[in-house]
């Protein structure tokens, strides 16, 4: 007879159980969940610690089913697994890639190899990989021109870059498409279409882990730099996770290591880099919560709004700026204005009888009370119009919500960028104000 389980058992799984289903939802018992562990399984990759689910906070990701240790190796992908350069190149696309002059870059040959993986679809071997992937993405290039306009400045205009970038890449890329011709039933202007790329490029920028390969005479002289990592890539990113991840030539694997702990049933995390959010946004179509490396940017227009319009100094500052990279890092952060920012502004104010002295200020050293107070007082100014002006765009994206339904999530993203600008700038605001006290 089975020996039953006593009351401190079913007390401690009752309370494992609860601790589980009351923050987040396991995948794995979904179809296309088992079959890709099955088909990562038949390439090598063992896996018993981590598991999809859905969390309230980060939505889709990988949960631990067992406590993991510190500097604890979480997932160790096989080189089979990676959908890689080499992959597209033993593949029907090889002899079309060969001879193609002048030579592709890696990013087109991985974004040639997903458009016709995913219009082969059933045939495709890749198929377990390709239904996990998203239809569509929340990059810059994805949203709406009314979504676009509400981005602060600087995230407004490397958006359109990017969008420029992607156009300019397929146009460029249309007569390779066309030679592939022979391997498809269909036109293929048909298959490899503008909304087929941006899906494409948006799946490699957003997807892929750092994977250095040896240069190919076949490929342009681009870095070939990109892997995507089937099931790896549901790690979600967290700025405060810290991992060590890289291809080990020794076990033929991609492994990351935690250097942190993680408890029984908690989301697992990976780090993308020191990132803000604009950066974030930008790439990965995401806004992390207290991020951080979050910022405030303030463009060099903004900055020269409060110079005087008479100072006859001011191309001779500005040339100074620029040598220095004093332009460079004009932001606004948790701890208050940057380093940066404070010395531009200090130099900027320097009176024509102060002028000689911005070495000193350069360096980091004080030129005269009365000049910190100004830059001081400068600071505060561009703080609080900022402020005025991210509380604008929140009033705005509010009436928007409630008049756009189709674009709510979109501006979700707008919403929570511009929410968590505005405690930097009222944070920095109250360091301001102390500084003001202390310098006066």
């Amino acid at each position: 007879m089975k020996k039953g389980r006593g009351r401190t058992y079913r007390k401690r799984h009752r309370k494992q159980s609860t601790a589980f289903s009351s923050s987040n939802v396991n995948l794995s018992y979904k179809n296309e969940y088992i079959i890709l562990k099955k088909w990562l399984k038949e390439k090598g990759y063992k896996n018993n610690n981590l598991t999809p689910a859905v969390f309230s906070e980060t939505g889709r990701g990988l949960m631990t089913t067992k406590t993991l240790q510190a500097e604890e190796l979480i997932i160790s992908l096989p080189e089979k697994c990676l959908l890689t350069s080499n992959t597209v190149l033993n593949s029907y696309l090889r002899e079309y890639i060969l001879k193609w002059k002048p030579p592709i870059s890696p990013v087109i040959a991985l974004c040639s190899f997903l458009i016709a993986e995913k219009w082969f679809h059933r045939k495709s071997v890749w198929k377990p990989y390709l239904d996990l992937l998203p239809e569509t993405y929340t990059c810059p290039v994805y949203l709406e021109q009314e979504t676009l306009n509400l981005f602060p400045e600087p995230l407004r205009r490397k958006a359109l870059e990017q969008r420029s970038l992607i156009q300019d890449l397929f146009a460029s890329s249309k007569r390779f498409f066309s030679s592939l011709q022979p391997l498809f039933s269909e036109d293929v202007e048909i298959i490899f279409n503008f909304s087929a790329f941006q899906w494409a490029w948006c799946t490699i920028n957003t997807r892929t882990v750092f994977m250095k390969h040896s240069q190919k005479d076949c490929f342009s002289r681009e870095p070939d730099i990109y892997a995507l990592a089937p099931f790896l890539d549901l790690l979600n990113h967290n700025p405060k996770a810290q991992v060590k991840a890289s291809f080990n030539e020794n076990t033929k694997c991609y492994e990351i290591k935690s250097h942190l702990g993680y408890q029984k049933y908690k989301e697992v995390y990976i780090s993308y880099g020191p990132h803000d959010n604009q950066r974030l946004l930008l790439e990965y179509g995401f806004v992390a919560s207290d991020n951080p490396h979050s910022c405030v940017h303030v463009s060099t227009d903004t900055l020269l709004k409060y110079v005087y319009s008479e100072d006859k100094q001011k191309s001779m500052k500005l040339f100074i700026l620029r040598e220095h990279k004093l332009l460079d890092d004009l932001t606004f952060g948790w701890d208050g204005p940057s380093w940066t920012l404070l010395t531009a502004l200090k130099l900027l104010c320097l009176e024509a009888d102060e002028f000689t002295l911005w070495k000193k200020v350069v360096l980091g050293d004080v030129a005269s009370t009365k000049n910190e107070e100004k830059s001081v007082a400068f600071a505060t100014k561009i703080c609080m119009s900022l402020m005025e002006e991210t509380q604008h765009v929140l009033q705005k994206v509010s009436v928007l919500k409630n008049h756009y339904e189709h674009l709510v999530n979109q501006l979700d993203l707008v919403e929570a960028l511009h929410t968590e600008n505005l405690r930097i700038l009222q944070l920095s605001y109250e360091i301001l104000q102390h500084l003001s006290s202390t310098t006066m």
